[in-house]
C-alpha cells in the first residue's frame, strides 16, 4: 500500500463508530518525535537499552513462533507524572521505525482510553473492541504500526479492585475485550509494538503487566539530568531573550540542579519559565532575569511538590 493510500486509510476517514479513541495518527519517521527523544534526559543508556529491547522483541516475534517466546510486543512505562514517559514514548517510536525501516512507513497512532468510556450498558465494551477488532487491525494489515495507550490504567483497570457495586458489568467486559483484542494482535501481527504508560501501576490489571514484554520505570532525574535539562531549557529561553544567558554559567545550572532534587522534568522546565516573573521588578522580560530568580523559582516549586 503506498504512502498516500495509508494516509486515506488512516481512522479519520473511517466511520465515527469505529475511529472513537484515536487521538493523533502519523507516519514514521517523524522529526517532531526525533525531537522528543533528543529532549529528554534519562540515566546513562536507559534509551538505549530501552530501543534495544523494542527491537529486539519486534525481529524474535517475527521469526520465532509465538507459543515458543510468548512476547506480546507490549512495553509498559510507568512513573510519577511530568518524567516525560509520553515523551519517551513517542521517540522511541521514531527510533523503532527509523532503526527497523520498512519497505511500507511504519504508523503511529495514539490512543485516548478516555473516549472510549461511556455510562451505556455495554457500549465502553463495544468501543473497545471495535477499536482493536476493526480499527488498528484494518491498519496492521497495512503495514508496521506502533500503538500508543497513554494512562493505560484508564482501559485497563486492575477488576479485582472494582466494586461491582459501583462500577458497571460493561467495566470488566470492556477490559477483557482489551485483553483480547491485544492477545490478537500478539499472535497475527509480528509488526504491530504497544507502548502503554501509567502514573498509577498498582490501579493496572495484572493480566496487562504479565503480558508486557518490558516495565520499565522512567524515574525523577538525578543531579546530572536534572542540570542537562536546566541546561537545555535555559539556552532556549536565551536563544530568543539574549539577556538570560547568566543563567547557562556553569556555578548557576550546578546550584539550580542540587537545589531542585525532586522535581520532575516538566517542574524544572516551568520553574525556568516561572524564574522569568519572579520578581515584579522584571516586569515578566526574560532578558532581566537573575539566577537568584531561578534558584527562588525552583524553590518555590519544591514547596509545592
Amino acid at each position: 500500500m503506498s504512502e498516500t493510500a495509508r494516509l486515506h486509510a488512516l481512522p479519520r476517514s473511517l466511520p465515527d463508530e469505529s475511529t472513537q479513541g484515536i487521538a493523533d495518527a502519523r507516519l514514521l519517521p517523524d522529526e517532531e518525535f526525533r525531537e522528543a527523544w533528543s529532549s529528554i534526559a534519562l540515566p546513562t543508556d536507559m534509551k538505549e537499552r530501552m530501543l534495544r529491547g523494542a527491537v529486539a522483541s519486534i525481529r524474535l516475534r517475527q521469526a520465532v513462533a509465538f507459543d515458543a517466546v510468548p512476547l506480546h510486543g507490549i512495553t509498559l512505562l510507568t512513573g510519577a507524572p511530568g518524567v516525560g514517559k509520553t515523551t519517551v514514548a513517542r521517540g522511541l517510536a521514531d527510533k523503532i521505525a527509523r532503526t527497523l525501516g520498512s519497505s511500507t512507513p511504519w504508523l503511529f497512532i495514539e490512543v485516548d482510553p478516555h473516549a472510549l468510556a461511556s455510562a451505556s450498558l455495554g457500549r465502553s465494551q463495544r468501543s473497545v473492541e471495535a477499536l482493536f477488532g476493526t480499527v488498528i487491525e484494518e491498519l496492521a494489515f497495512a503495514g508496521p504500526l506502533v500503538v500508543l495507550v497513554d494512562e493505560v490504567e484508564t482501559l485497563l483497570t486492575d477488576r479485582a479492585a472494582l466494586s461491582m457495586d459501583a462500577n458497571p458489568i460493561d467495566v470488566h467486559r470492556a477490559v477483557d475485550a482489551a485483553l483480547v483484542g491485544l492477545d490478537r494482535l500478539a499472535r497475527r501481527h509480528t509488526d504491530v509494538f504497544v507502548l502503554a504508560t501509567s502514573n498509577f501501576p498498582d490501579a493496572i490489571d495484572p493480566a496487562l503487566a504479565s503480558r508486557a514484554d518490558n516495565v520499565i520505570r522512567v524515574p525523577l532525574p538525578d543531579r546530572s539530568a536534572r542540570r542537562w535539562i536546566l541546561e537545555h531549557t535555559v539556552m532556549a529561553v536565551a536563544h530568543a531573550f539574549p539577556g538570560a544567558q547568566s543563567l547557562a554559567a556553569a556555578d548557576a545550572l550546578d546550584a539550580a540542579a542540587r537545589q531542585a532534587e525532586g522535581l520532575d522534568g516538566r517542574r524544572l522546565r516551568k520553574a525556568v519559565a516561572a524564574a522569568c516573573a519572579y520578581r515584579p521588578e522584571t516586569q515578566g522580560d526574560p532578558n532581566r532575569v537573575t539566577v537568584q530568580d531561578l534558584l527562588g523559582a525552583i524553590e518555590h516549586a519544591r514547596g509545592t511538590v
